[in-house]
């Protein structure tokens, strides 16, 4: 299977959708789901979707290899403080060689270090910067999204104070889009996973995870999310046989309504015909 093979360059398309949740809070816009001011198409961050896999393969991979660096809870400083103790460094102003060093353990210990990369050259315990492999861009709505900001009420107070303070009932804020149908991008470039330790076990981890972690991501503030399309195109070489973006645009998504609320009003195409010399496509879901 051709989108397994580390050796060769993959470019995919991925589409996932939500109901009746927020897929994605803008922490400057009062959490409110994300969106392009100027289209009002819905965005959800990479750095999103790589917490959801990064989550998913924290639980489903029992292997030394892949455990998670940018893990939830943990500080970054101590892995690095464990990447000197294993390598009996010096902390403080390390050398090049040593830096090398620390990045190499780093690489080889985490899995989203080899995979996405990190910035982990804090002075005392410099490990480098590392450009990893696979990289995903922000995901957009295919059309433009309607989110709405609704009032909930708590009818138990948290305490006697708050009781006699502000009565039985307390109001707060949740925000929803009534549905959306997201797109996003991605890139697996092999020349840079020889330089991180990235091989086919984690390849085929990442697809597996990318397909499965909205199961571990449940909530009632996420609504109902879920992976509806994976869309891999593969070269035959290192460098590609044709742009990423002439690929994707033979994956399209499109509906008559003018108010979707299920992917079921989306009609999905994929023009497979006359790929480029060298290119195949794999659709995973």
């Amino acid at each position: 299977m051709s989108h397994l093979d580390p050796e060769k360059r993959h470019d995919f398309v991925y589409l996932f959708d939500v109901t009746d949740g927020n897929p994605n809070g803008d922490p400057d816009a009062g959490n409110l789901p994300r969106t392009d001011p100027e289209t009002m198409q819905g965005l959800v961050t990479d750095v999103s979707v790589k917490r959801k896999i990064r989550n998913y393969i924290d639980h489903a991979s029992d292997e030394a290899k892949h455990k998670i660096y940018v893990r939830q809870g943990d500080v970054l400083h101590d892995k690095q403080k464990q990447a000197y103790e294993a390598l009996d460094l010096e902390s403080g102003e390390a050398d090049v060689a040593d830096v090398r060093k620390a990045r190499s353990w780093m690489c080889q210990e985490f899995f989203d270090v080899r995979s996405f990369g990190a910035v982990m050259s804090h002075k005392e315990l410099n490990c480098g910067q590392v450009l990893g492999p696979m990289q995903l861009t922000f995901a957009r709505s295919i059309d433009p999204i309607a989110p709405m900001d609704m009032t909930i009420t708590r009818s138990v107070p948290i305490s006697e104070e708050s009781r006699e303070e502000k009565g039985e009932s307390m109001f707060g804020r949740k925000a929803i889009v009534p549905y959306g149908l997201y797109r996003g991008h991605g890139f697996y470039n092999p020349t840079l996973a020889d330089q991180t330790g990235f091989d086919g076990d984690d390849l085929e981890l990442f697809w597996n995870a990318l397909k499965m972690c909205w199961e571990l991501d449940r909530s009632a503030s996420r609504g109902m999310m879920g992976l509806r399309g994976l869309f891999v195109f593969s070269h035959d070489n290192k460098l590609g046989n044709a742009p990423a973006h002439t690929l994707f645009d033979r994956i399209t998504a499109h509906t008559e309504s003018d108010a979707p609320r299920s992917f079921s009003d989306y009609a999905v195409a994929v023009d497979d015909a006359n790929l480029p010399d060298g290119v195949t496509l794999s659709v995973l879901i």
